[in-house]
């Protein structure tokens, strides 16, 4: 029972409520120790896409390190799966930073998810089974919760997953492994995107049901439905986007 005493005063409730605490703290720490690359990484993940870790920001192991309490090893461990996730980028100098995102590159990631999320939907119209459609509507649902409770990386996480049950419905692994990637790339993008339509309650309900024609060309077994739906739901993101740039250099201008 280290670290905690029945101090002088102290009633034995008192003493119990303390000692509950220092063993959670305790199993806390020793939980982060156990699984610290993975602790590390879902932190620092979670910073990155809801923008509390900025575009090019750098990230030291050695600083890192000491902000968990942990070695290098499980911090270079962290540091590697973003890499792999296009969220952290090593300069050629081994500077390591939040990967940047340019407002030029955002025609050609657009060019790119419309081209993929079209052809993933077409084939989950012609390639699923009753298994796929059921995981896509729970999905769905999953998605609405989210955006019921307003959190926005909830929504972005989940927005994710259900474009990734369409995908993994098409049975195509090459599509399945293309798409995730730039959907992740795509999430700091979908943050703002959240934020912006959630704090318009004009657009908030239909939000909540931006899905609902892609899956039913999916249900109905319609390929052109589907890929048509997909097309459309990829240049809703476009133009949500855009706008939230134009609300904010609008705003950037007038406090100029």
């Amino acid at each position: 029972m280290a670290g905690v005493s029945l101090e002088l005063g102290q009633t034995a409730s008192q003493y119990a409520e303390n000692y509950s605490m220092s063993n959670d703290t305790a199993e806390t720490n020793g939980s982060i120790k156990r699984h610290g690359g993975r602790y590390i990484y879902e932190e620092l993940r979670k910073q990155i896409l809801t923008l509390k870790l900025k575009p090019g920001s750098p990230l030291d192991e050695v600083s890192l390190a000491a902000q968990f309490g942990l070695s290098r090893s499980p911090v270079r461990d962290a540091l590697a799966r973003l890499i792999s996730e296009g969220l952290v980028t090593i300069l050629p100098n081994r500077t390591t930073l939040v990967t940047p995102f340019e407002i030029e590159d955002f025609p050609n990631y657009i060019s790119a998810l419309d081209l993929i999320q079209r052809a993933v939907t077409r084939l989950a119209a012609t390639q699923h089974n009753k298994e796929d459609l059921e995981r896509i509507r729970a999905a769905d649902a999953a998605y609405l919760d989210a955006v019921t409770s307003g959190d926005f990386q909830a929504m972005s996480e989940t927005n994710k997953a259900f474009h990734i049950v369409i995908a993994e419905a098409g049975k195509n692994p090459y599509f399945i492994s293309y798409y995730e990637k730039l959907l992740g790339e795509g999430q700091r993008l979908a943050h703002l995107h959240f934020d912006f339509i959630v704090s318009a309650t004009s657009t908030t309900t239909r939000l909540g049901r931006d899905h609902d024609e892609i899956i039913e060309a999916i249900a109905a077994r319609n390929p052109d439905a589907a890929e048509q739906a997909a097309h459309e739901h990829t240049m809703l993101f476009q133009s949500r986007f855009l706008a939230y740039m134009q609300q904010n250099l609008t705003q950037a201008v007038s406090v100029k």
